[in-house]
């Protein structure tokens, strides 16, 4: 019997003592040798031969053992995370008759598996899983694509077998799906986007890198409960409050208010703080009890600024309008007139700003509670809409619908 027993200068190992002589044995004491007390304690009681069979005898206890149990027994070697990859077009899976050609290219020409080929060192991080969704420009992205990817997410997510995810999309929208996603998925999962700003086929194409950094941190244990992620740039950026900031620029995606989450360099996933909001568990937004998505319209507020644009989006049927109003949501009052009529035909309003960067407060600009508006907090237009969007298949309460601006 092999077992251990603890002295005051470490612990004692007592084995059978094979081919141990009369001597060692004496000085021991029968099956016992302290093994961790300091050299000075045992100098004058163990020989050296005794000494190298106590490392001996650890080295086959700690080392060799547990190496023969994995053989001998099957136990599996630790498992790469298994990651989904779900392209569905944009510029990463661009192309162009020449290298140096990055405007005026055939966005959504390669199809998945094309696109994970031209990283190989994926395989090394990951074990990966391509799937084409859909096969579509950035322009192109709509809600109803949304609610595709999201329930294939859902999907995907629900089984052991999938660790994370990763979509592939054209950045114009891309901001706009990933809070789409981290508002309506329900797992805690790493769901990570990324895109590219050159086609694949450029000089210098930023793409091939940012796929390798989104799978990275999609693997990384780091990223678990911190809601859907953006990864560009070397850059890690949460769903809400990352958005698109340049038209050309590799360094396009940015977080104006609050900042990055993060970083990956050289495949290692760095945090520095969580998102800001509740999302994906935590909000009440289920894609099983929706069917379609209630129609929102963005109108632009500018220097006079009229009803017109108001009146046709009433005329068309919208369900709420969001008003990318200038500075702190400020409307004129032709503007601030047209849609308070709005409001009391029953179409939901939701005051946004134009700005990039802040919030909208509440009563600020305008008397909200009178008009029975809503604030959008500091969100931007383009998710304002998404989140009235969703606020709509919930409730029907403006005060509600406050309470989830002030929420996600």
């Amino acid at each position: 019997m092999i077992f251990l027993t603890f002295n005051p200068y470490g612990f004692n190992l007592n084995l059978p003592r094979f081919g141990v002589d009369r001597e060692e044995k004496a000085l021991r004491g029968k099956y016992k040798f302290a093994i961790m007390a300091p050299f000075s304690k045992i100098s004058t009681e163990l020989t050296m031969n005794a000494i190298f069979r106590k490392i001996v005898v650890i080295a086959f206890l700690f080392i060799f053992v547990p190496l023969f149990a994995s053989t001998l027994w099957g136990f599996p070697p630790a498992a790469k995370p298994r990651i989904s990859v779900l392209a569905t077009g944009g510029t990463i899976a661009g192309a162009a008759p020449v290298a140096t050609q990055t405007i005026g290219y055939q966005a959504a020409e390669l199809p998945v598996g094309e696109v994970l080929a031209s990283v190989p060192d994926l395989g090394r991080i990951a074990d990966i899983h391509g799937e084409q969704v859909v096969q579509i420009a950035r322009e192109n992205m709509n809600p109803d694509i949304w609610m595709r990817i999201a329930r294939r997410c859902d999907d995907l997510l629900s089984r052991d077998n999938a660790d994370g995810i990763v979509i592939t999309q054209g950045t114009d929208t891309l901001e706009e799906t990933a809070y789409f996603l981290n508002l309506t998925l329900k797992s805690r999962k790493p769901v990570v986007l990324v895109g590219a700003m050159r086609p694949a086929t450029a000089l210098s194409a930023d793409g091939s890198l940012n796929l390798y950094n989104a799978v990275a941190t999609a693997a990384s244990p780091l990223t678990r409960g911190q809601g859907v992620l953006v990864v560009m740039n070397d850059m890690v950026n949460a769903a809400r409050e990352v958005t698109k900031t340049s038209t050309f620029s590799v360094e396009t995606f940015r977080s104006p208010d609050l900042g990055a989450l993060g970083y990956i360099k050289s495949g290692r996933v760095h945090l520095y703080r969580g998102p800001s909001r509740r999302h994906t568990t935590d909000t009440p937004f289920y894609l099983k009890n929706i069917e379609k998505l209630p129609k929102i319209e963005i109108l632009y507020g500018y220097a006079g600024s009229g009803t017109a644009a108001v009146e046709a989006a009433v005329k068309a049927g919208v369900a709420g309008i969001v008003y990318a109003a200038t500075g702190n949501g400020s409307l004129p009052e032709a503007a601030k007139a047209a849609l308070a009529a709005a409001s009391k035909k029953g179409v939901f309003v939701v005051r946004s700003s134009r700005t990039g960067s802040g919030m909208v407060a509440r009563n600020g600009e305008v008397n909200d509670d009178a008009l029975g508006f809503v604030a959008a907090d500091n969100l931007n237009p383009q998710k304002a809409r998404i989140l009235l969007m969703l606020a709509l298949t919930a409730t029907q309460d403006a005060k509600v619908i406050q309470q989830y601006f002030d929420t996600y």
